[in-house]
């Protein structure tokens, strides 16, 4: 189910490099509606995954990754028709391809934790992922302005420059990713730790719930992640870092992101399983 959705994002990627290299006007308009096809069908698949088990599916690894490429589908769809800039999406397809992969050859199975019968655990991890889909956006954006930047450091003023958005532009757009992206991180943490206190009052002795800690790798992570971006929010709107400075903790932070998404999801045993 998830693999027609990798191989979709993987021909969108293609007719956006094409786009990229080339300026086709008819590979640009071929990259996105490849990319609203891929979208539309892994909305199909993410739909009936959630009646297969009541729920939006993402109580596992590998389905978590999944809606989560989905929102950044999404999140990109939008920056595109709204400000008709399609540069940008050889640098988000790459992410889009390679973390779909991961579901397409290992899917998982659903958890079906009693605990999680509640809506404030949908609202935590919807949250979150929507969270973490705006600082993929944003981690995009920064490196784009960083080489962006650094061309027109140099004088270099030929293949890049002539292709990506204006630096002004990258830096807005990145700012806002950034903005939206933590608010729904801050929104997700506060709602998961009141769902956490409500949780250990009906199952005192379940083994996830007395995993989530500070001492669990994926709150832990989560926590710095929450940290970095306040500080970058901080930064912009006190300190008046903006351009390479806020480009560098908006790739940073996404880092930070990816492993609590891969490593620490897939490798660390310590960490509570939903």
């Amino acid at each position: 189910m998830n693999v027609l959705p990798l191989i979709l994002y993987a021909a969108a990627g293609i007719a956006y490099a094409v786009h990229f290299a080339r300026r086709h006007p008819q590979a640009g308009r071929a990259a996105t509606a490849l990319l609203i096809f891929a979208t539309l069908t892994h909305t199909f698949a993410i739909g009936m995954q959630t009646m297969e088990v009541g729920h939006v599916p993402y109580a596992n690894p590998s389905r978590a990754i999944s809606t989560f490429v989905w929102l950044l589908a999404l999140s990109y769809l939008y920056l595109e028709i709204t400000t008709d800039e399609r540069a940008m999406g050889v640098f988000v397809m790459p992410i889009l391809i390679g973390l779909q992969a991961i579901p397409a050859v290992s899917p998982g199975v659903e958890s079906m934790d009693p605990v999680l019968d509640s809506p404030w655990f949908w609202v935590h991890v919807s949250s979150l992922l929507f969270a973490y889909a705006s600082f993929a956006l944003a981690g995009s954006l920064g490196l784009t302005y960083v080489v962006q930047f650094n061309a027109i450091k140099k004088k270099h003023l030929g293949y890049f420059y002539a292709r990506l958005p204006s630096l002004q532009t990258l830096d807005v757009m990145n700012w806002r990713a950034v903005a939206v992206g933590w608010t729904f991180l801050t929104l997700g943490v506060a709602v998961g730790a009141l769902w956490t206190v409500q949780a250990r009052l009906v199952a005192p002795d379940d083994p996830n719930l007395q995993a989530m800690a500070l001492d669990d790798p994926k709150v832990l992570v989560t926590m710095i992640t929450w940290v970095v971006y306040s500080f970058a929010v901080f930064a912009r709107q006190t300190l008046g870092w903006t351009g390479p400075r806020s480009a560098w903790l908006s790739a940073l932070g996404f880092a930070i992101v990816l492993l609590n998404f891969l490593p620490i999801s897939y490798f660390v045993t310590t960490s509570h399983t939903f």
